[in-house]
Formats: structure tokens, sequence, C-alpha cells
């Protein structure tokens, strides 16, 4: 049997890391079994539909590596891949169910069924439909649907028993028939309803495995009855465990209690590598263990039996560490360049122009100092500014060591050979001289060159930066301190004299007038 996947957003909003979670999986296990992996759109919605978000859905999988082999875009035998261009489909297949007598029109109007419910509930009775539309004879139910009259189609539903089918990792699921209560399968605007669309897409796509959240175990009796209905075979059901929030309850993830957007992700700086990997990790595991390893990786070893139904918790703080490894260890510093890069140029920042290897240089020395792309990025734009923009803090620690830069100056102005060893040699032999702790000096060289004091060394800094930027650098903040200073106008600093010596004359006149106290006994 060919395996045949596939994922079924609903372009509603922001691209959620639970559907990159489950096109992950999907997405793996094809790959793994020579198989296909499909896009499909569920815009039925159109309430919620926005317009947008099928693009950043399809961004979202090409950021990530997760190419679709059918889908909106891309094309495929089994197209068109959006629902909503799929409507004549679903309405041929209702009314087969309605010829067969496995389906009904239903009229019933949405204050009947409101006063149903409360009926229902006045006798502490679940809500739900009665059936009361299935003795309706067919002739009268097409002479009133051929009027015009509003109506919806519902799928005749087993009163007694129970509804079974296999899942993968759950084994057998039995649900009773009467949580399940004709279910409407085409609504009277003519749109499908979720049930009646998936199970007709999944068959003409010719999907072999459906890999789903386990919030659709539910509603599998309902796709079960349905491919009974039709006399179709059923495809493999694999029910993955639903990403949890690391709170005590460990409840679903939800945007109330935590970012959920891919792209907010994208956006603050996590690398596609990684978010992958950290997903990877969301109920399964490496044979050997492992916890970081590439999307192909994954691919070679991947096997549904090794998902775990305990709920995975999508911790933000391990992500990020995972982030900074691969930052720092699994991607090369040219390549973190590369990305990072355009990113610099938002910020007028670095362009075409710019040296490599200086960038290089910049990227390795600040690289395990941060945890994502975008703190790389902010850290690194520094580095190529003329001037750097000097706050009150970095201000008076540059003046307490005013006397240190002045000397450095001309230090690294007069030294001949310009690196690390030279450099370090010279530091150290200047703050031997000055007998001073090595932070005193050290300090206001790393604000004067990087305007903070979270910084790497300030060997690496001055290295990095050669001695033209070095000398640049140490002249502004230089500059800076003098520009922080009381200026020397004579006529003001005569009239700030002249107004102290007029407060100092009255408080002495106050003094005297005081009376003088007496010890009483």
């Amino acid at each position: 049997m060919s395996v045949v996947t596939r994922i079924a957003p609903s372009p509603t909003g922001d691209p959620h890391v639970g559907t990159a979670y489950v096109a992950l999986f999907n997405y793996a296990f094809a790959r793994r079994h020579g198989g296909r992996f499909i896009l499909r759109l569920e815009d039925t919605d159109r309430q919620r539909f926005q317009s947008e978000a099928e693009a950043r859905i399809l961004a979202m999988l090409t950021w990530l590596g997760l190419t679709p082999d059918e889908g909106p875009g891309v094309g495929g035998s089994a197209g068109p891949y959006r629902q909503s261009e799929r409507l004549d489909i679903y309405r041929e297949h209702a009314n087969e169910l309605l010829a067969r007598g496995a389906a009904y029109r239903a009229f019933e109007t949405a204050e009947e069924l409101d006063a149903m419910r409360a009926e229902q509930r006045r006798h502490g009775r679940d809500p739900g439909y009665d059936g009361r539309g299935r003795t309706l004879p067919r002739d009268e139910q097409e002479a009133r649907a051929a009027a015009g009259e509003p109506h919806v189609v519902r799928l005749r539903t087993p009163d007694d028993g129970h509804t079974s089918f296999v899942d993968l990792l759950r084994g057998e699921v039995r649900i009773p028939n009467t949580e399940i209560r004709d279910t409407v399968l085409l609504k009277s605007d003519g749109f499908p309803t979720y049930h009646l669309a998936v199970v007709v897409d999944d068959h003409l796509m010719q999907v072999s495995h459906v890999l789903r959240a386990e919030e659709w175990v539910t509603s599998t009796p309902i796709h079960v009855l349905l491919h009974d209905a039709f006399a179709w075979s059923l495809p493999t059901f694999a029910h993955l465990p639903l990403l949890r929030n690391p709170d005590a309850n460990k409840s679903k993830i939800s945007k109330r209690k935590m970012d959920t957007s891919v792209d907010s992700y994208r956006e603050g700086g996590i690398l596609p590598e990684a978010l992958l990997n950290f997903l990877g990790t969301m109920g399964w595991s490496m044979p050997d263990g492992r916890e970081v390893f590439s999307l192909q990786a994954m691919i070679d070893v991947f096997e549904l039996e090794r998902i775990s139904l305990g709920g995975p918790v999508f911790d933000l703080k391990r992500l990020r560490n995972l982030n900074a490894r691969y930052l720092r260890d699994e991607l090369s510093v040219e390549e973190v360049a590369r990305r990072v890069r355009p990113t610099l140029a938002l910020d007028g920042g670095p362009d075409d122009s710019v040296d490599d290897e200086y960038l290089c240089d910049v990227i390795d020395v600040l690289r395990p100092r941060v945890e994502t792309l975008a703190e790389l990025a902010e850290k690194a734009s520094g580095y190529f500014v003329e001037r750097l923009a000097y706050d009150e803090d970095s201000r008076k620690r540059l003046a307490t060591g005013q006397s240190y830069l002045e000397d450095l100056e001309r230090a690294f102005a007069a030294l001949e050979w310009f690196d690390e060893d030279g450099i370090d040699e010279l530091l150290h032999e200047y703050v031997q001289r000055q007998a001073v702790p090595m932070g005193k000096v050290m300090m206001p060289l790393r604000v004067a060159l990087t305007g903070t004091t979270d910084a790497p060394g300030v060997v690496d800094l001055v290295a990095i930066m050669g001695k033209q930027r070095t000398l640049q650098r140490i002249g502004h903040a230089l500059e800076s301190i003098s520009q922080a200073l009381p200026d020397d106008d004579p006529e003001r600093l005569r009239l700030e004299a002249q107004a102290a010596a007029k407060e100092a004359a009255q408080a002495a006149k106050g003094k005297q007038r005081r009376p003088v106290a007496t010890e009483r006994g």
C-alpha cells in the first residue's frame, strides 16, 4: 500500500505551532515510507476565514522545510485542494447518501432546535438532536427542498450500541452511538461540515494514514459511519497527543496562555531547524536517545509506534536553549552570519558591501552569549555603526575611566602587531603599571567599544574591530565624555556663583535670628 498523509488546516488566523507539529509527523511518516504528503485547506468556515492566512500557512511550511507534494500552489491529480472549490463534489456525495437512505433532509428552524434543547435540559437529558426529521417522507423532503425551503442534510446514525475503530496508538476505541445523534453533513448555506468534507476528501485523495490531534478522537466514529455508508474502506487512524502548557494541570496549549504563532517564533529569532527538532521531541524520541537531531535524521528512523501518549509539554525555556545550541554548535558561523545579515540591514546595519570576514568574526564572538537570532542581531548591530549612542550610565562609566582610555588610545595607536597576543600583552602590562584591578580598566574600554557592559572579552573585541575602528570608538567615547561635562561660559559661571553667594548669605542671616535654646530642669 502506498503511504499518503495530509494536513488540513483552516486558514482562520496565525499559523499555529500545533499545525506545524502535526505537519512534521505527517511529513516524516510519508518520507520514511516513500509516500506523498498533501496540504489541503479547510476553508469552508466563511465567518472565520482570513484570505491572508492561506499564504501564511504556505510560508510556514516552506520556512520549516515541510514542502507538500500536492496542495494549493503545488498542484496534483486530486485537486482542487481548497474545500471552498470542491462544493459540487460534496453536494454530489451528499445526494448519494440521500439516495441510499443513509442521510435525510431536516427542515427545523433555529428557534425549533433551541426549544428542543431547552426541553431536553428541563428533563435532565443531554441536549442533542432527537431525530425528529427522520420521519418526513422522502418525497416531501425533496419537494420542500425544490421549493427553496432552508434545510440541512443529516447522517442517519444508529440509536443503540457503539461505533468502534482501531487507533494505531490507542488500540480499539468505542464510542456510544447515543453521543453521535444524526450529525449535520451539509449546512443550509450549501457548505459541508468538517465531517462530510474530511471523509470525502481523504477518500478521493487516497489518504492511507490519518495522523491528527487527539481532540478528533470523539469525532472519528462519525467518520467511520460515513465510510460505512459509502462502502469505503477505512484509513489507518493515529491521534497524536496534544501539546500542553507547562502549568500544573498540563492544560491544552492555547494562545490565551502562551504564544502559539509560528510567525511570532520566526520573527523572534527561533531557527526552523530548532523548532522542528523541538517539535520532534513532543511525544516522540530518537531510538538512540539523542535530543538534537536534523529533520532527515528523524525521517530515517521515524515510526509511529515510538509516539508516547503522555501529554508533551511545550516548554519555551527548553526551546530557547535548543535554539541557542543550534546557533552556537549546530550551524556554521558562515550560515549564522548569512541568516542574520538581512536582519541587521533592516536596522541600518551591514549591506552587501560589508566585509564577510568581519561579520563572521562578530557573529562568532557573540553567538555563545545569545539564544535567538533576534538577540544576536540586536547585539551585533552596534558593531556596524559609525558612532555609538551612550546612555547616562555608560557616560558615567566612561568618565571614571577617562584617563585609562586616553592612555590606551595612545598605546593602541603605537602598537605595531595588532593581533590578539599583542593586544593581550599591552593590556596586561598597562594594568600592572597602573596597579589597579583589571576590571577598572577593562569595563570603561568595553563600554567605549560597544556601548554596553554586556559584551565579550575586551581582547576579542579589540582584535575583531581592528586598529582603525578601535581608535575611532575610543575617540568618540572621549568626545562623549566632554560633551556631557558642563561648558565654561563665563557669564553663566558668574551668575551661578552670584546666586550661590546670595543663598549662603540668606542662610547665615537666618541662623543669627534663631533663638538660643535653654536647658530646663
